[in-house]
């Protein structure tokens, strides 16, 4: 699945102009480092990857649905704050990367996008 997340998020990254820093993920959450155009308020942010997150996952990988309770793949909530180029963006960037023992770590490297801007 971590694949699959990651081949989205890229997707995700070159129509949206959300670049995702880092992405850790855990047996049952991930947590994303997102840099963003400001056009964007957090909510919206939070809204495109959680609804094309769960569409393109469900189509690529449909047997996830069954495993899931409820069938839902997000939680209602979300937590996100900002951080910036000082001390709190690599704070955060570390803690993404450590996500749980026996995790599973993708890193979106900034050459792998491909930026219209």
């Amino acid at each position: 699945m971590d694949d699959v997340l990651k081949q989205i998020c890229l997707e995700i990254s070159k129509r949206y102009s959300l670049y995702f820093l880092e992405v850790g993920t855990d047996q049952d959450h991930v947590h994303f480092l997102i840099q963003s155009v400001p056009m964007y308020s957090p909510t919206k942010i939070a809204r495109i990857v959680k609804s094309i997150t769960a569409r393109e996952v469900f189509k690529r990988a449909p047997q996830v649905k069954e495993k899931l309770w409820g069938g839902e793949f997000w939680t209602d909530g979300y937590f996100i704050s900002s951080v910036g180029k000082q001390n709190s963006e690599t704070a955060v960037a570390r803690y993404v990367k450590n996500q749980g023992k026996g995790y599973q770590y993708i890193q979106i490297h900034k050459s792998q996008l491909r930026l219209d801007i």
